[in-house]
């Protein structure tokens, strides 16, 4: 069984690194037979240059990046010839979503910021886009893309924007894989709700399986 390493952005806060350990947890527990290793592009070690020595010319690496960019098309793809795809947009991530958004006691109904990080990687904006409307589909509310970084509406623009047009509550739908600096700012945003952001979740471990077992031997 090949390795797989599973590379994430890498974040100075302790608890994103623990995030991404309880999900590389949960991606062995839905399949105990794959060998998952984890690596950061920066942060916190090992590297991605470290972990593929580590496990091998046959490894897998599976971004943990919730779409693409300059991480993924320079930072990995440079590293090693199996790559798999960013993880989104995917309808493995819908189920998060909702999951995530019922836990932060989101009433049915309520009009939806969907928070993402950004880049300035066009087709990044444009698989945000595809995620945002998989979602809208799924709660049959409208989901508004917004940016927590690169990228226009801002967070805050989105949540004003969303108030104004409906006239009562807003949630934000964290858009991102773990806690750090980005979903930080989210509490600022004026939303009434705000998720926590996809971390551990079930889903997002069986997506990080499918996106290993599609790339060839």
């Amino acid at each position: 069984m090949r390795p797989l390493v599973a590379v994430a952005h890498g974040s100075s806060n302790p608890e994103a690194a623990a995030t991404m350990s309880a999900l590389a947890s949960q991606v062995r527990r839905l399949a105990p037979v794959i060998d998952i290793r984890m690596a950061y592009v920066q942060h916190t070690s090992p590297s991605l240059i470290e972990a593929l020595e580590d496990a091998g010319e046959n490894a897998v690496v599976v971004p943990l990046l919730l779409s693409t960019g300059y991480h993924l098309t320079t930072d990995i793809v440079d590293s090693t010839r199996r790559v798999a795809g960013p993880l989104g947009p995917d309808q493995l991530l819908v189920t998060a979503l909702v999951s995530r958004l019922s836990d932060a006691g989101v009433p049915p109904g309520t009009p939806v910021v969907f928070a993402a990080a950004g880049s300035s990687d066009p087709m990044a904006a444009d698989q945000v886009e595809i995620q945002a409307k998989l979602l809208a589909g799924e709660l049959d509310v409208e989901v508004l893309p917004a940016y927590a970084a690169s990228g226009q509406p801002t967070v805050p623009e989105a949540v004003a924007d969303l108030r104004q047009r409906h006239g009562g509550p807003v949630a934000v739908a964290s858009y991102l894989l773990a806690q750090g600096h980005f979903h930080d700012s989210l509490a600022n945003s004026g939303a009434d709700w705000i998720t926590e952001p996809l971390g551990a979740h079930p889903a997002v471990a069986a997506l990080i399986i499918d996106r290993y077992r599609a790339i060839p031997a």
